[in-house]
């Protein structure tokens, strides 16, 4: 079997220290850490959310221990800047009208084209990339790891509020985002050029 890499994002909500609101102040996050965290902090759609990520790691145990680290350091450098940072998948009370979009052509692309549906998505998430260098038994994980998707939805449920609603979802985030098209379990794939032409039809169709 191949040996397959992992590498980690996580995406932060950036709270007022004091009202426990959202905060547009990404950029003076990243301009704080740059010099100790320049290749892990990043601008996401929203400035109210910053996102870190891991480099390419070897082993889960080698993602564990950078990412552990990673999250001390952007702790104490949005501490430094009298703000905080925070988990979880939506923000119980803000509002996304009050949340600035990121001034960059992909995001203003993205709203462009699907409108309030973009500027909406104000949702935070953490991501885990695997790195599998056949493409083929990629797809074949892929297909397997289908069944299993909604058990870790399940186990990761932390978003029953949205704009100060209590929303009767245990997870609204995957609400807010299956309004995005290329979200929710992926289709079941028999082959590497099943899935290219998948992609290629996506294209066309602008998806």
């Amino acid at each position: 079997m191949h040996k397959f890499t992992i590498g980690i994002e996580e995406e932060y909500q950036i709270i007022d220290a004091e009202s426990r609101d959202l905060v547009s102040h990404v950029s003076k996050i990243i301009e704080s850490g740059k010099a100790i965290l320049s290749e892990n902090l990043k601008h996401e759609m929203h400035e109210s959310m910053v996102e870190m990520e891991t480099g390419i790691c070897q082993n889960v145990a080698q993602a564990r221990d950078e990412l552990t680290s990673l999250r001390r350091q952007l702790v104490k450098i949005a501490h430094d800047q009298g703000l905080r940072v925070s988990g979880g998948g939506t923000h119980p009370f803000s509002h996304w009208k009050d949340n600035i979009i990121t001034k960059a052509e992909r995001y203003n692309k993205i709203v462009n084209d699907m409108g309030d549906v973009a500027r909406s998505n104000l949702i935070f998430g953490l991501h885990v990339h695997i790195g599998i260098p056949d493409r083929e038994e990629g797809i074949r994980i892929q297909n397997v790891m289908r069944y299993f998707l909604p058990h870790v939805y399940a186990l990761s449920t932390n978003s029953p509020f949205w704009v100060g609603r209590l929303t009767g979802f245990k997870s609204y985030r995957q609400e807010v985002f299956a309004k995005f098209p290329r979200t929710g379990i992926p289709s079941y794939f028999s082959s590497v050029a099943e899935f290219d032409a998948y992609v290629n039809l996506m294209i066309k169709t602008g998806l």
